[in-house]
């Protein structure tokens, strides 16, 4: 309905336009024969007719551009807008001299054709240096102003907050995580993880209060190194319920992430379909994957579970299986891998002796 009233608006506008325009030319033949009214009126009406036309035309350009300005990505919007702008403010700093010369009466035309030529052209050359060169152009205004135009359209998702849990501060990798750039968005630490935190600290078994310690001191140096993306979350709940189950409620009603290193936890919040970071999982990812015939430099530490068996560790804590290395425990050694086993207490590798250099 609104637009048939659109386009029956601009034909009429057209239309009167048409109708009226043969008032505006004096000196045309039918100012010329105004004794004859009928001859008017045709000339009039069919003017009118013209003008209806042209305002339709008008109408279906202008539904056209709107439609593509309505698809248009607002990065290039922008883009293309500040191009015009700028196109047109340097070519009225180029036309001001222009104007100060003197032309003869017979050459005034000169003066306004140069401004609609050139108006157009630095226009036209305005928006195509936007099209080229805007995304830098963007990220020149602000290191992030590209992506956060993006989120606000829709064509990127912006990044939910990570709630960090007592766990997974205690434990120090998150901190390793965030100086890599692997961690993205904002880390929440909510008041009573940390209210936890302070208790454990305090406690009275040496052990604990080490961990609790242990925790603080991470998370005053995150907080010191990344000020800007930790945040101190206020929320609390009166309820006296578990710290683990308000952590899955907090992170379901901001639609955030929880990142632990707690597997009953993990569970818990996967069950209500609450997104899991869990940094045990991203470890066991990264580990290095050994191929039967790899070497590895090992010391032997212990004799295996089997006869003649020898075990080792990697750095990473994985245990190696070396066979006929017993008699070469407290050795370090070069073996080869022959195969690896994952079970459901962690990776087993197997190897044998390669060469042995005593260290």
């Amino acid at each position: 309905m609104l637009d048939a009233l659109i386009i029956i608006s601009f034909i009429l506008a057209g239309a009167g336009i048409g109708f009226y325009s043969t008032e505006l030319l004096p000196g045309s033949v039918v100012q010329q024969v105004t004794n004859l009214d009928g001859l008017r009126w045709v000339v009039s009406g069919f003017m009118a007719f013209i003008g209806g036309i042209v305002g339709l035309a008008v109408q279906t350009a202008y539904h056209r551009l709107e439609h593509n300005i309505r698809e248009m990505p607002l990065e290039v919007l922008l883009t293309r807008a500040v191009g015009l702008v700028g196109g047109l403010l340097v070519v009225n700093l180029m036309l001001g001299p222009v104007f100060l010369l003197p032309i003869p009466k017979d050459f005034a035309f000169i003066k306004p054709l140069i401004a609609i030529l050139g108006s157009v052209m630095f226009a036209v050359l305005g928006v195509a240096l936007a099209d080229t060169h805007g995304r830098a152009f963007l990220r020149l205004i602000g290191p992030n102003t590209l992506e956060t135009l993006l989120v606000a359209e829709g064509t990127l998702k912006p990044a939910a907050p990570k709630i960090l849990d007592t766990s997974c501060i205690i434990d120090g990798r998150i901190a390793g995580l965030l100086e890599t750039g692997f961690v993205e968005g904002q880390i929440l630490v909510p008041q009573f993880v940390l209210q936890e935190l302070q208790q454990v600290a305090d406690s009275a078994n040496d052990q604990k209060r080490g961990r609790g310690r242990r925790g603080l001191d991470i998370l005053n140096d995150m907080k010191a190194n990344f000020s800007d993306r930790i945040v101190i979350h206020p929320a609390d709940y009166e309820e006296p319920i578990p710290v683990d189950a308000k952590l899955v409620r907090l992170a379901s009603e901001i639609n955030g992430s929880l990142l632990t290193n707690d597997f009953n936890l993990a569970k818990v919040a996967t069950v209500q379909r609450v997104p899991v970071l869990n940094v045990n999982d991203l470890a066991r990812s990264v580990r290095l994957t050994f191929l039967p015939g790899d070497s590895l430099e090992l010391k032997i530490l212990k004799e295996g579970k089997e006869p003649n068996q020898g075990v080792g560790y990697l750095e990473d804590g994985t245990m190696v299986v070396v066979e006929e290395g017993i008699d070469y425990i407290g050795t370090q050694m070069d073996v080869e891998v022959t195969s690896s086993l994952q079970t459901s207490a962690g990776r087993m590798i197997f190897a044998r002796p390669h060469s042995v250099s005593v260290k």
